[in-house]
């Protein structure tokens, strides 16, 4: 072969190399505590996580992993938002159907609004200044002034949600699992405008946005990611994912999504352009640990993870987590 040729190939594989990210684990946060756990949501301005534990929520410095606080008095603690215009931060209580406003300089609780049943993923629109629940059994959303801390209304949504986004644009979004649907909500009046099937994604449950090409990005049970054009309501693009997903991430920086899977891998796509995606890495990770929250100014992904004894004979679910083992994981490139 030429050596004109061999040069060029070999300038071509040096370049792709390049950009192709190399994540890794580069720091484990041991944090303990009993309880199993939920949504990672972190607050990048003041560098905290905000992390969902059954009976309470866990606030973490994002940095080095120094617990800072706890929001308590929860019952089925699932999400969080940040409403930081207003002080106030919201928590999800399932078990007794309502959403814990609290201080978020303090943690210290506020007040106790009224959702409704099986009240999970929870999410703040800045638009329209208010605060959206998904919750499962009811098929609903509560919607909730944030600086106020009052009930507005709940919203039929057709089917049962799970996480959600907002658009920034007066439009909040959620997946719908049992139907495949992805929902489109007017955040100001409250009301579905349109669905749209996620098909051949099946099972949709984590969620993230792309608002600058406007993509949704569906993580879906049936082993796939959905990339949905937000503004024509399709999906336009699908990639592989690994088993049990249950977090989703975009950084708008590096074009990259996760996919954080219960079957031990964080799955790396590569957004090429809006319509053009490529798997990239599937990380090695702790088993089960299937929650993320991404930072996009410092660029780093935050999984949850423990340690789980044999699982039951029956081969249902997992074993019980050791005692202690709850920790976070901090993976960058």
């Amino acid at each position: 072969m030429p050596r004109h040729l061999i040069l060029a190939l070999v300038v071509s594989a040096g370049t792709l190399a390049a950009q192709i990210p190399t994540y890794r684990i580069t720091h484990t946060y041991s944090l303990g505590g009993d309880g199993s756990w939920d949504y990672i949501v972190p607050d990048p301005p003041r560098h905290r996580l905000f992390i969902a534990r059954q009976t309470r929520v866990m606030v973490v410095d994002a940095n080095n992993g120094q617990l800072l606080g706890e929001v308590t008095g929860i019952q089925g603690a699932h999400g969080t938002a940040i409403a930081a215009s207003s002080g106030h931060g919201f928590a999800t209580s399932g078990r007794d159907r309502t959403v814990v406003m609290f201080d978020l300089e303090t943690y210290k609780a506020l007040s106790r609004i009224p959702a409704a049943e099986d009240a999970d993923a929870i999410i703040y629109d800045v638009v329209s200044d208010r605060v959206f629940t998904f919750n499962g059994d009811a098929h609903s959303s509560t919607v909730i002034d944030a600086r106020a801390g009052t009930l507005v209304t709940n919203i039929p949504l057709g089917g049962k949600p799970e996480y959600g986004a907002s658009a920034g644009d007066g439009k909040v979004y959620a997946n719908l699992t049992d139907t495949s649907e992805v929902v489109e909500i007017d955040a100001r009046n409250a009301t579905v405008l349109r669905r749209w099937s996620t098909a051949p994604c099946r099972q949709p449950v984590a969620m993230a946005i792309d608002t600058a090409a406007h993509r949704l990005f569906s993580g879906c049970r049936s082993g796939l990611l959905a990339v949905s054009d937000y503004q024509a309501g399709k999906v336009v693009a699908t990639a592989q994912i690994g088993a049990g997903v249950d977090g989703c991430g975009f950084d708008p920086a590096t074009k990259d999504v996760f996919a954080s899977n219960a079957d031990g891998t964080l799955t790396v796509i590569h957004q090429h352009s809006p319509d053009e995606y490529q798997v990239v890495q599937n990380l090695e990770t702790p088993t089960f640990a299937r929650n993320l929250g991404l930072d996009p100014t410092t660029h780093r992904v935050f999984l949850a993870a423990a340690k789980f004894g044999p699982a039951p004979s029956d081969g249902r679910g997992r074993g019980p987590m050791e005692p202690g083992s709850f920790s976070v994981l901090v993976i960058e490139k």
